[in-house]
C-alpha cells in the first residue's frame, strides 16, 4: 500500500475512521471525505505517522462526488482505492416510510456509489485500481423496518459484480463488504453486549487486503464481523424443466425440487446464467 492513494467516503468516524487508520498504517495516503468535517480523524492519522487529507462534500450528488476525487488528485497527483463507505439509515415501517425516507436512503447508499465510482473511474482505468462497496446484511436477506436501506444494499452487489465485469479489461478490481460493526447507525439497533463484540477495527484488514496486490478476487461479496470473515454467494438450485408449459398443480408438486438447493452452482454473470436456463440444445 506504500505511496497508493485512498479515497474513503463517510470517513469522519466509525468504519470510515478504522479504515483510514488501517490504510494509512501500511503507507496509504489517505483522502477523508464526509459531509462532517472529517478534521479530527486527520489529526489523529498525522499524529501517529500517516498521510491523510479531508474533504468536507457529500456523495448524494454528481458534483459532491467529483469534489472529493478532483482534491484526492490535486494533493496526491493519483487514485488507486475507493472505498464507498457513507451511509445513512431512516429506518420505518414500509407502511410508514415517507418519500423523503426513501429518497434519502437511495442518494446516499446507492446514488452516492454511483456518483462517486463515476467521478473516479478514468483515475482507476490508469492503474488498475480497486473498488470497495459497502452493502449489508440487511440488503442480503432483509430486515424489518429497513425496506429503503435494504434495497439500496441490495442494489449495491449487483452494482459490484457489474463493476468488476467492466473493468476487468483495464485491470480493475471491485468487491462489497457486508459489515456487522459497531458505529452510530448501529448503536440505536443492537444490544450493548453484542457492539462490545463488533469493533470496526475487525473489518478493516479485509478491506486492505481487497484493496493489495495480494488479493485478485472481484465481483465478490464478504460477510465480517467480530474476528469471522466469509464469501457470499448467489445460488441458482438446479432446478426442473418441463417440455411443456406447467399448469399451477405441476408447479405445486413440483415445488420441492425447485427450491431444493442441493447442486446449485453459482453463476457470475448473466450469461453464466443464461446458460443454465437455456443451454444449448
Amino acid at each position: 500500500m506504500a505511496g497508493r492513494v485512498v479515497l474513503i467516503t463517510g470517513a469522519a468516524g466509525g468504519l470510515g475512521r478504522a479504515h483510514a487508520h488501517a490504510f494509512a498504517a501500511l503507507g496509504a495516503h489517505v483522502v477523508l471525505s464526509d459531509v462532517t468535517d472529517p478534521a479530527a480523524v486527520v489529526a489523529e492519522v498525522t499524529a501517529a505517522g500517516g498521510s491523510a487529507l479531508g474533504v468536507v462534500a457529500g456523495v448524494d450528488t454528481w458534483e459532491g462526488a467529483a469534489v472529493s476525487v478532483a482534491a484526492a488528485v490535486e494533493a496526491f497527483g493519483r487514485l488507486d482505492v475507493l472505498v464507498n463507505n457513507a451511509g445513512i439509515i431512516r429506518d420505518k415501517s414500509f407502511a410508514k416510510a415517507t418519500p423523503e425516507m426513501i429518497e434519502a436512503v437511495l442518494a446516499v447508499h446507492l446514488h452516492g456509489a454511483f456518483h462517486m465510482t463515476k467521478a473516479a473511474w478514468p483515475h482507476l482505468t490508469e492503474r488498475g485500481g480497486s473498488i470497495i462497496n459497502t452493502t449489508s446484511g440487511s440488503g442480503l436477506y432483509g430486515n424489518f423496518g429497513q425496506v429503503n436501506y435494504a434495497a439500496a444494499k441490495a442494489g449495491l452487489v449487483g452494482f459490484t459484480r457489474s463493476l468488476a465485469l467492466e473493468g476487468a479489461r483495464a485491470g480493475i478490481r471491485a468487491n462489497a463488504i457486508a459489515p456487522l460493526a459497531k458505529s452510530a447507525m448501529t448503536e440505536t439497533m443492537m444490544a450493548p453486549e453484542l457492539l462490545e463484540r463488533l469493533a470496526p477495527e475487525w473489518v478493516s484488514p479485509l478491506v486492505t487486503w481487497l484493496a493489495s496486490d495480494g488479493c485478485t478476487a472481484t465481483g465478490n461479496v464478504y460477510s465480517v464481523g467480530a474476528g469471522r470473515y466469509a464469501r457470499v454467494a448467489t445460488l441458482e438450485a438446479p432446478g426442473v424443466r418441463f417440455d411443456h408449459v406447467p399448469t399451477i398443480a405441476e408447479l405445486t408438486e413440483a415445488a420441492a425440487a425447485i427450491d431444493d438447493l442441493a447442486g446449485a452452482v453459482e453463476p457470475r454473470s448473466l450469461a453464466d446464467q443464461i446458460a443454465l436456463v437455456a443451454p444449448p440444445a
